[in-house]
């Protein structure tokens, strides 16, 4: 029985990483929910450098972004400054297009977040 209670933590972190099961996406729950120590500025300048179609906005203190293209936007990231870092929030509308890949996205989103 302990040994099942030491790996639950693990098995979450791993299914946090793993990609989404298609077409069954929540489209009301977070893609990606993580913390950082980096400032949502610096978060978005590096999303902004590795990721194309990019638009940055504003909402009240958290730094918005919308991926893909103009018309129909593929992921909606949510930075939002928390103590000295960010609280990343990643939503993918289902029926939104995967433009990047979903794991290009989370790769991203790992590097710009450590």
């Amino acid at each position: 029985m302990k040994r099942l209670l030491l790996l639950a933590p693990l098995t979450a972190v791993l299914a946090a990483c793993g990609s989404s099961s298609g077409p069954a996406r929540d489209a009301s729950q977070p893609m990606m929910y993580v913390s950082s120590t980096r400032t949502p500025a610096s978060i978005a300048t590096c999303l902004q450098d590795r990721l194309s179609r990019v638009r940055t906005s504003s909402v009240g203190a958290a730094t918005e972004l919308a991926v893909g293209s103009d018309s129909n936007n593929s992921y909606f990231v949510t930075l939002t400054p928390y103590n000295t870092g960010s609280v990343i929030k990643v939503m993918h509308p289902a029926n939104a297009p995967d433009d990047p890949p979903e794991p290009e996205m989370r790769f991203d989103i790992a590097r710009c977040a450590t």
